[in-house]
């Protein structure tokens, strides 16, 4: 680190289990807004036999005003007690008893909102990962599980509503305008798994019943005014318990499962055991409001919410360096929930397409955001060595790499005994806190019963190695034989020079070129190395050799992405043509697309604009193939034409880059397309185009949406005032919000400054927080190539708009996320004025809310990617940035390791 404040250091190597246990948690809340006191009693006694006597019981605690402290009845003198800013440390308790401790705290001046804090009047809780140290002395650590029972006392006219978790005991009126409601969780939980939600609340209920017949009270809540949003999750809700229920076994095992919605919220939602915390932004979905992909993230996010209920709740993490056992195996499990969902009541070839279409989407989120933190100054590993802050590690790599470990295994594995596996699993260490090895462990048990010979030792490099290692393949075919080399190599990340060999489950398949039907899969030696269309790639490098080919094909590898991994080919650009019009594989198809499509961009930023290379008319051909392949699905379509995005481009580019010139290079690809093929885009929009058709929401209509508005965003980009007359028509006639917000980013993006339908949108819309958001973000994201507005001007000015708020999660990510990480043609802009603007705002928000400063800090995480002109102007914010008073723990990792990269 570059200051003498070093900030400490924690290692997983170091975990040592507590030194007690808390079997028994009371917690009794009188709430106050301005001042809350709350009374916890812990039933305590040493974690085992080999714990010494009179060891201290150290409780964390931050932020907290104590009034009293009790052992065993006996109010204790502070001679017997050591207090800290950080905690709270008893002196020799004995080897059990009974710990009472009085705290107040003050709910409205919580800016962070860790622990509990005050939202539009109303109480809600966030203490994952360490936020209940803000609420009252407790171990706050994943692996001292324990009963809680809540008492709840608030204001019958300002608080009529109080939630906790688990089942409702009580409730009654106490006089002098208060009541009370008690809550007993009968479940073990950590306390990072604690709720409390209290104030004014409707909500929408339903009875639903458990596998073994008993009842279940489902329930969404939000404030006054916003029933009318919840449906939709409701209806995900149930949909995510038959689901579970069908898939793995696994049953809902509450009597009541609640969702509570709040505007104010560090993260989409939390898996509070039976009571969930959401984002609003992640419940309220009517299509006024919510576009498609705003109902999908709605269907997404409450399933992940509701799974985790066994995979993170029932078993949960031994530390926060296992936090992908519960974030990875879950959002996987969460994945194929929305696959499934999106193929529910389809054809056979229908519902294969729409599960292709959620794996594409799904792996573009991890090449434009997980590729790069691989490769930057943040890397670690899905369980990482070492932290300095806790919230900084919930990243893609953590969750989204972490899916997709989880994901190998499954297809290692196979389905049944992936499942065989899960119940290994929760038999073993039901109700435990346990590590990422345990889980590994019993997928090793059950791929065993079948297959005593195979293990997953090497496999579990996964979980000790960054970055993302690189897969080199080539061929040579001869008569009826065709040797397949693939050579492995991960670069060096922070803290790992070398790494060993990763266990890459390779899935392929030979096309036949003259038919496009796959050939045979036949191994000569290496017995077990291919399992179905599945090789075990294990070395450094390995050749494989195939017989049974007797006629010419194009090797198709890692089909459905079936590992993590960068992949180069010998492919030419005609194989590359071949395989997206022939595969039989629906990702690689698509992937055989972008490959191309990233190809002739890099060669027009390379030639300053000049489109005439064969890869730009390998672009042009493929777009052509496509245009005219009628049994092509719309879902997938529409990502086939859709060209990769700025951020992968700036990562696959091998070199110093200009993200400026890139932009415009990619500009220029698109343009050429949208005039070349003008009359085809217009064809499909027409066809869609159904102006006063009811919305509904489901794969198909989507599809045909997202379609439409592909075609729509082409034929804006031809540049004639006729084609943005097309946007502003369609923005008219829109009755739903995917239409509504198509039109108007093309309008937005491409137009003259303050058209008039952005007004009219915001008029509109003034009352409805989530559509501002998307209004802040529309013009945020301008890019450079809209030469008639100045984006960082309006940036500026928009900061000083009434209804932009830096201490609302949403709309600070609205506006300065969406600035500095999805507009990187204005944010990278050579005079600097980006770096600085988000400069400035990072150490603003810092002293608001630390936590989501750390993640907009992320902005200049590969500022050493930049070419020279912009690295300086990068490094000089950094270090502004680095050198500001009382900078958090959290912004400092960030900007530190960003800033240490140089040295690398």
């Amino acid at each position: 680190m570059r200051d003498a404040q070093a900030p400490i250091t924690f290692y997983r190597k170091d975990y040592t289990a507590p030194n007690y246990k808390i079997s028994q948690t009371d917690l009794t809340f009188t709430l106050n807004p301005s001042r809350t006191k709350v009374a916890s009693r812990l039933q305590f006694q040493s974690w085992d036999e080999s714990t010494p006597d009179n060891v201290p019981l150290e409780l964390d605690g931050e932020d907290l005003e104590l009034e009293m402290v009790l052992l065993n009845g006996e109010k204790l003198d502070p001679e017997h007690y050591t207090q800290s800013p950080t905690g709270l440390s008893i002196h020799n308790p004995g080897r059990a008893g009974v710990l009472e401790i009085t705290v107040h705290i003050q709910p409205d001046q919580n800016t962070r909102l860790e622990g509990l804090y005050v939202s539009n009047g109303n109480f809600f809780t966030q203490c994952e990962a360490q936020g209940f140290r803000r609420i009252t002395y407790f171990p706050d650590r994943p692996d001292v599980l324990s009963q809680f029972t809540v008492t709840l006392i608030a204001n019958e006219a300002t608080h009529p509503v109080s939630l906790s978790n688990g089942n409702l005991l009580e409730e009654k009126q106490l006089g002098e305008g208060l009541h009370m409601t008690r809550w007993e969780d009968p479940f073990l939980k950590p306390a990072y798994l604690f709720a409390l939600v209290a104030g004014r609340f409707v909500c929408q209920e339903e009875t639903v019943q458990k596998g073994d017949g008993k009842p279940a009270l489902l329930q969404v809540w939000v404030e006054p005014g916003n029933l009318d949003k919840t449906d939709f999750a409701m209806q995900s809700l149930k949909k995510s318990i038959d689901w579970d229920r069908a898939r793995f076994d696994l049953d809902l095992d509450l009597d009541r499962f609640m969702i509570v919605a709040t505007a104010d919220f560090n993260m989409g939602a939390m898996e509070n055991k039976g009571l969930n915390i959401f984002n609003t932004k992640f419940v309220f979905a009517n299509p006024e409001l919510a576009t498609d992909v705003d109902f999908e993230n709605v269907e997404s996010v409450v399933g992940h919410e509701y799974f985790h209920n066994w995979t993170g709740n029932r078993v949960t993490c031994r530390d926060w360096f296992q936090l992908s056992l519960k974030e990875g195996l879950t959002v996987f499990r969460d994945q194929e929930f929305s696959a499934d969902m999106m193929a529910d009541g389809l054809d056979e070839a229908q519902a294969d397409s729409a599960r292709a279409v959620k794996r594409i989407e799904d792996v573009k989120v991890l090449r434009a955001a997980q590729f790069p933190e691989d490769a930057g100054p943040m890397a670690h590993p899905i369980r990482p060595d070492s932290y300095q802050e806790i919230n900084n590690f919930y990243t893609v790599t953590v969750y989204e790499k972490g899916a997709e470990v989880i994901r190998m295994q499954h297809t290692l594995l196979g389905e049944h005994l992936f499942q065989r596996g899960m119940k290994i699993y929760f038999e073993r260490h039901d109700g435990q806190a346990v590590t990422c090895e345990d889980f590994v462990s019993a997928m090793e048990t059950a791929l065993q019963e079948d297959h005593p010979e195979l293990d997953l030792k090497q496999f579990r490099h996964w979980y000790s190695q960054a970055g993302t290692p690189e897969v080199f393949a080539s061929w040579k075919q001869t008569e009826d034989k065709l040797e397949l080399t693939l050579k492995q190599h991960c670069r060096p990340t922070p803290g790992q020079s070398k790494k060993p060999a990763f266990h890459i489950p390779v899935k392929l398949g030979f096309v036949d070129q003259a038919s496009g039907l796959d050939m045979p899969l036949k191994l000569v030696g290496q017995p077990g190395a291919l399992h179905g269309d599945v090789l075990d790639f294990t070395e450094a490098e390995q050749t494989f050799v195939f017989t049974g080919l007797d006629k010419p094909v194009v090797p198709s590898l890692l089909r459905g992405f079936s590992a993590p991994v960068m992949l180069q080919t010998a492919h030419n650009t005609d194989d590359l043509i071949f395989l997206a019009g022939h595969d039989n594989d629906p990702f690689n198809r698509w992937d055989a697309c972008q490959k191309v499509y990233g190809k002739a961009i890099l060669d027009i930023y390379l030639q300053r604009g000049q489109t005439d290379s064969s890869n730009t008319q390998a672009a042009v051909q493929i777009v052509g193939n496509l245009l005219n392949d009628r049994q092509l699905s719309d879902g997938f379509l529409a990502l086939a034409l859709q060209l990769p995005s700025e951020g992968t481009l700036l990562e696959a580019f091998d070199g110093l880059v200009d993200p400026v010139a890139m932009h415009f290079a990619r500009t220029t690809l698109r343009d050429l397309l949208a005039c070349t093929f003008g009359a085809e885009f217009n064809e499909i929009y027409e066809a869609r185009h159904t102006p006063g058709q009811p919305y509904d929401y489901n794969a198909v209509a989507a599809s045909q949406r997202a379609l439409k508005n592909v075609a729509l965003a082409y034929l804006v980009a031809a540049g004639g005032d006729d084609e943005l007359i097309v946007a502003k028509t369609q923005y008219a006639a829109s009755n739903n919000m995917t239409d509504r917000m198509a039109s108007l980013s093309n309008i937005v993006h491409n137009g003259p400054a303050n058209p008039a339908e952005l007004s009219e949108f915001f008029d509109r819309f003034r009352n409805e927080a989530l559509a501002v958001d998307k209004w802040f973000m529309l013009q945020a994201t301008v890019p450079a190539s809209n030469e008639s507005v100045n984006t960082l001007n309006t940036v500026r000015a928009l900061l000083k708009h009434p209804s932009f708020t830096l201490k609302n999660p949403n709309r600070a990510r609205s506006l300065l996320a969406a600035f500095a990480m999805q507009n990187p043609s204005v944010f990278h802009s050579h005079s600097g004025e980006g770096y600085s603007l988000w400069a400035d705002l990072v150490i603003e928000l810092n002293t608001i809310n630390p936590q989501v400063a750390a993640r907009m800090a992320r902005g200049l995480d590969r500022w050493t990617k930049l070419v020279p002109a912009l690295q300086e102007k990068a490094r000089e914010q950094l270090e502004r940035i680095f050198k500001t008073d009382q900078l958090s723990p959290d912004v400092r990792e960030v900007i530190g390791k960003a800033l240490d990269a140089a040295t690398h």
